[in-house]
């Protein structure tokens, strides 16, 4: 059942996102080559619970850290290590979810490290590209679900012939860090297709490979990489419909 928000509902995910994306854009100058992604991890943690906020990742169905943190042809759920230290030319998503006074937000942002190749920073900023595309469908008047992902599967595999991850989708959020309804990034008639309506709030994230769109998960249960070992990239808002439109809660 997809669970609607009440305005005051939708200005506590904003406080908690507001945290997230801090957190996020503080990431610019942690993250650079040298580092490990375990480094990552815990300046996550300790900067959200410097902020009286709970990292919503950890402890997640068994997930061991605060941050999912993917490099490179890891599409998501990459887990942080000291033996992963971060080199020139690499890209690293950091996905993470923040919950603050009982409402959660959720947030992914691919940072590049150093000088990348043409090839993969185009996929970055193509990718970036979807999830503004994706946020446009969602707040068009009488739009559906599923409009979401055929913009999304336009701009990636149409208009650039990059492979949209099938496996995992978008999700609601707010009250937990999963709720109905799914956010595919791509168009089949067979799933869910509601009416995206004012109190929804939602996490929509393109995940996009520079390849083919199948992925395999490694023998930890968690990490989910191209199957053709391509890069991946990965860039996510939560968003509310609000009666005065979209607002994107997870943006300073």
């Amino acid at each position: 059942m997809i669970q609607l928000k009440r305005p005051h509902e939708i200005e506590g995910i904003k406080r908690s996102g507001k945290i997230l994306a801090e957190c996020l854009l503080k990431l610019e100058d942690i993250i650079k080559e040298g580092v490990s992604t375990w480094d990552i991890d815990r300046f996550c943690y300790l900067y959200i619970k410097e902020h009286k906020a709970i990292p919503s990742c950890l402890g997640y169905c068994g997930y061991p850290n605060s941050a999912c943190v993917s490099v490179n042809e890891v599409v998501i759920h990459g887990i942080p290590s000291k033996k992963k230290i971060l080199k020139e030319g690499d890209i690293v998503s950091v996905d993470l979810c923040v919950t603050l006074d009982g409402f959660v937000s959720d947030s992914t942002r691919t940072y590049e490290i150093g000088k990348v190749s043409d090839d993969v920073h185009k996929l970055n900023v193509v990718t970036r590209e979807c999830l503004n595309v994706g946020i446009e469908a969602a707040g068009k008047k009488g739009a559906r679900i599923l409009d979401i992902g055929t913009a999304v599967f336009k701009k990636a595999f149409l208009e650039n012939g990059y492979g949209v991850v099938r496996d995992y989708t978008g999700h609601g959020v707010g009250f937990d860090l999963h709720e109905e309804p799914e956010v595919p990034n791509f168009n089949d008639r067979l799933l869910p297709n509601p009416r995206i309506k004012p109190g929804m709030v939602i996490a929509i994230e393109p995940m996009i490979n520079m390849g083919s769109w199948q992925v395999d998960t490694l023998k930890d249960g968690w990490t989910v990489v191209t199957k053709d070992g391509k890069p991946a990239c990965h860039w996510e808002h939560t968003v509310a419909i609000t009666d005065n439109g979209i607002e994107i809660l997870t943006q300073l």
